[in-house]
């Protein structure tokens, strides 16, 4: 009997290796013929490492195009009409969408469907934003219904709302939190000596807060707070809220900031770091950044907003702000930086949550159960 054939469709290369490929390794061993169709960018190697076939595919991010959209479906049915796979799995909303369309009617025993937050179309308030949600949603439906389709979330807002704007079947929604880390590679020791480092590691996107973390890091060195504030990571020029060069010269010239860039060594920049702050108002699934902090045991300063909720546990396990108030955000970091006790105490139940929930094999596990259940 010849092995399932698993199809992975992500649109970046970049976004697999980091959020998805210890699944597809996971899968790999436990007897799947795994392939991964993405635009092929800069990290090809680490997929064929693994032994995994590649097929260049592009899903273009930046665009919403109906034209360009019926270009990439027909290219997704093509691809879908030649592999033949037995499971595909769709990861992100576009991929969910078109290719959930593209496999209408083709003999594929299971479509897995991972809605990893709502994204920039759900969180912005823009007249443009509105405008497209009505059409998305009813995308969205088409694309989640069928009973040989599951629809994997990592958080109970997300489950709740899918259901309740009649986007999903209850009954097909499975919660899966997160994408996994391996817990292995991070260092749980205390926060090192020497000024305290708060750390933003996320795209810079300014739904995800970036704006409100310098402004907060201004108003706490007005107060003459001795920290160190670091944003980690690289724009993303095909999002629509993305920061701007210039902003992040300006940035860099006040000095409120320090502009790390992408760092592809999270374990080291976790283990400089003091707290891990994502004041987010982007749609998120369940952030793999907070993920990881919880993972190296370092306290969480975050907004309160879905999927961060779910992970910061309503306050259990960090603090908790309203979204879009620098005022609030400079707040909750002053207390953190100023009571190492608490922080502690925040930062051991987070690593406990970490260790129940988020190791990559416990997600792996789940997601292959998802696998199994549509093929039987």
């Amino acid at each position: 009997m010849s092995a399932p054939k698993l199809l992975f469709v992500v649109t970046e290369d970049w976004y697999f290796v980091s959020h998805r490929l210890h699944l597809a390794v996971a899968a790999r061993d436990a007897g799947f013929d795994v392939a991964v169709a993405t635009r092929i960018n800069a990290h090809v190697a680490p997929i064929r490492d693994a032994g995994l076939r590649l097929l260049p595919v592009e899903l273009n991010r930046g665009t919403t195009s109906p034209a360009v959209g019926l270009l990439e479906l027909a290219r997704l049915r093509r691809l879908y009409k030649s592999e033949q796979p037995d499971i595909i799995h769709h990861v992100a909303l576009k991929p969910v969408v078109l290719g959930s369309l593209a496999a209408r009617g083709l003999p594929v025993k299971g479509i897995v469907n991972a809605v990893a937050g709502l994204g920039t179309t759900f969180a912005s308030r823009s007249l443009i934003a509105r405008a497209k949600r009505l059409p998305i949603q009813y995308a969205i439906r088409a694309a989640l219904r069928g009973n040989n389709t599951r629809v994997i979330v990592q958080n109970r807002d997300d489950a709740e709302e899918l259901t309740a704007l009649g986007l999903a079947d209850a009954a097909h929604i499975r919660l899966i939190r997160g994408a996994g880390v391996d817990m292995a590679v991070f260092d749980v020791a205390p926060p090192p000596d020497g000024p305290p480092l708060v750390v933003l590691p996320a795209r810079l996107l300014h739904l995800k807060g970036i704006s409100e973390f310098v402004a907060a890091a201004r108003i706490l060195k007005s107060r003459g707070v001795a920290a160190r504030f670091a944003l980690v990571g690289a724009p993303d020029p095909q999002n629509a809220t993305s920061v701007t060069t210039s902003e992040i010269e300006a940035w860099r010239r006040d000095g409120d900031v320090e502009i790390w860039g992408h760092r592809s060594d999270m374990p080291r920049v976790l283990e400089a770091a003091t707290v891990v702050c994502l004041p987010t108002y982007y749609r998120e699934g369940l952030p793999k950044s907070l993920i990881e902090a919880a993972a190296a045991r370092r306290a969480i300063v975050a907004t309160d907003v879905p999927g961060v909720r779910d992970l910061v546990q309503g306050g259990r396990a960090g603090w908790l702000v309203p979204p879009r108030n620098a005022d609030a955000l400079a707040n909750a970091l002053a207390d953190a930086l100023a009571h190492p006790e608490k922080r502690a105490a925040f930062a051991d139940a987070a690593y406990a949550d970490a260790q129940a929930s988020f190791d990559a094999r416990r997600i792996a596990a789940q997601t292959l159960d998802v696998y199994r259940e549509l093929l039987s």
